[in-house]
């Protein structure tokens, strides 16, 4: 029974790793993409073209909303079993960021892919920093790179430090942390002053879409926060159980 354990908790372990690193790669390569918005709107609406050819394909698609899954899935696990909250601030951090991310994603999600699936709108940086300035929400694009920048970055390192890496690896890898996210805002907020001065106005879904659309959002959202309520329900029931059972001392 023991080993049973101890081979899921590794198993738990990789697949949260394996993940972990293609929702890292998703986050950064998406990251970067903002950053080259520094040399012209063009330029990162071509890298932008190139990203969609391998994140939109089928095996890109499966890849990526299989690791998600994946990732979601292990951390309500965790979720579950976890005796007691009593955690190092590295960790909390890392929790915290992890778990907000969802919620600041969706709506970018469902602007982009869901409207891709079922509508066959074709996001790009003009069209979608057009909306976001109509919308007045573009400070919610630049929120939402921290979170998950952090989450990725923090369960990285700390499956880098169990290598005990040496000093120019420690600096290396804590610069990245803060240069990438800084380069995309700076990326995002340049393609929105290029955007302004083209002065050209965007594109207005139909009601019927935006109503779809603002559906999809609501749904995967409630989903989401009742996915995580119902895990830590479940795992405080179940340490109420395990005590309520236990033999009195």
């Amino acid at each position: 029974m023991m080993a049973t354990g101890w081979t899921a908790h590794i198993t738990a372990r990789r697949l949260r790793l394996a993940s972990g690193l293609v929702l890292f790669v998703y986050l950064a390569t998406h990251l970067i993409n903002h950053a080259v918005g520094l040399i012209s709107l063009g330029a990162a609406e071509a890298v932008l073209s190139a990203a969609k050819a391998v994140w939109y394909s089928l095996p890109g698609t499966l890849v990526l909303y299989g690791a998600a899954a994946t990732h979601v899935g292990l951390a309500l696990r965790t979720v579950f079993l976890r005796q007691h909250w009593r955690l190092p601030l590295i960790e909390l951090i890392r929790l915290g960021s992890g778990f907000s991310l969802p919620l600041l994603l969706i709506s970018h999600a469902v602007a982009t892919r869901v409207a891709f699936a079922a509508q066959g709108a074709d996001p790009h940086y003009a069209s979608v920093v057009q909306s976001l300035l109509s919308a007045g929400t573009e400070g919610w694009q630049l929120a939402l790179l921290a979170p998950g920048w952090v989450h990725g970055c923090l369960g990285l390192w700390l499956t880098i430090a169990r290598h005990k890496p040496s000093r120019v690896v420690r600096f290396g890898f804590f610069l990245l942390m803060v240069l990438v996210p800084l380069a995309a805002a700076a990326g995002f907020l340049s393609m929105r002053a290029e955007i302004i001065a083209q002065v050209a106005p965007a594109g207005a879904a139909s009601p019927g879409a935006g109503a779809a659309l603002d559906w999809w959002r609501k749904a995967l959202t409630l989903s989401y926060v009742l996915a995580i309520a119902g895990a830590f329900a479940a795992g405080v029931a179940k340490r109420g159980i395990l005590r309520s059972g236990s033999p009195a001392s």
